[in-house]
């Protein structure tokens, strides 16, 4: 058997090098997550509902309840109107806004930086403070009042829905998820748009494609690697919603602004149903598995890519 030489050892310490530089981040996220999300995966096969005593290995019957459970398919339910009705908004009036503040214009930076302030925001001051302003007696009302309406709106306090279709509640935490996320997604279009070539717009604007006109012949074809992006990464955040049903609603009145996150949460911490928040949270990773696929098949195709 051949001894390794002094230029084998540089080698093979050479390809050895990245993987240890790579290992405390590896057993960081074994220990955080590879391990819990197995631990979840089995306890959703269990019974563990007295936590001091093991698990009992029950097969589907988790999964044949969360069939019949109406509770969450009206979690469900409302986890896809929430994803119906903010994903288009958080993909369509940030790129205007990133158009409006690639502006050379006086005092631009100031605009990006009011734009961008919701973001950084906590969550949870900004739902205490939408609160407020869905109050009986908040802003939004006594400005409806001044316009006539006199009775108001209960946004937070009622199942009644918008148009037949949506929950007032429901939509009133959709409209703080859009309030906080047009300023991030502001910020990915502004360096797709940045990243644009002024020339391209000149030569458009020779073969008479100018103004408005413009952004839909040369912009939107040169943005949708950033359009996927957007759509896909607000889509998976649109589907984890917590924060916001949490400080707000918690998932009232009558379960209708209660989405699957909160579901889980409810399940697990309020009612100590682990093995079955499990399962919840087994089918929420297969919905999120599945909208990263439908990113990374978006993302193929010619030479678009952004990863």
């Amino acid at each position: 058997m051949n001894q390794l030489t002094a230029k084998d050892w540089i080698l093979i310490k050479g390809r050895l090098t990245p993987y240890l530089f790579l290992l405390p981040a590896l057993i960081l996220l074994g220990l955080t997550v590879f391990w819990p999300a197995l631990q979840a995966f089995y306890l959703s096969f269990t019974s563990y509902e007295d936590l001091s005593q093991p698990p009992q290995w029950i097969g589907f019957t988790n999964f044949l309840r969360l069939w019949k459970d109406a509770v969450f398919w009206k979690t469900l339910e409302n986890t896809f109107l929430y994803l119906v009705g903010v994903v288009p908004i958080l993909v369509i009036a940030p790129l205007g806004l990133a158009i409006l503040v690639n502006q050379k214009l006086r005092a631009i930076n100031w605009f990006r930086a009011a734009y961008y302030t919701p973001v950084v925001i906590s969550m949870v001051v900004a739902g205490i403070a939408w609160k407020w302003l869905y109050a009986e007696n908040g802003l939004l009302n006594q400005l409806l009042k001044t316009f006539g309406f006199t009775d108001g709106i209960p946004w937070l306090t009622t199942s009644a829905k918008l148009f037949g279709i949506v929950p007032i509640s429901l939509a009133s935490v959709m409209a703080v998820t859009i309030w906080k996320g047009l300023g991030y997604y502001m910020v990915i279009y502004l360096a797709g748009l940045q990243s644009i070539p002024a020339d391209v717009y000149e030569a458009a604007a020779i073969d008479g494609s100018d103004g408005i006109r413009k952004h839909w012949d040369v912009t939107i074809p040169l943005m949708k690697p950033y359009l996927a992006l957007v759509a896909v990464i607000s889509a998976i955040s649109a589907t984890k919603v917590f924060e916001e049903v949490y400080i707000m609603t918690q998932g009232g009145p009558l379960n209708s602004s209660k989405t699957i996150v909160y579901y889980l949460y409810e399940r697990a911490f309020s009612d100590l149903e682990i093995s079955y928040a499990c399962t919840i949270g087994l089918v929420l990773f297969l919905i999120i598995l599945g909208l990263s696929v439908l990113r990374l098949v978006i993302s193929q195709p010619g030479g678009d890519n952004l990863v």
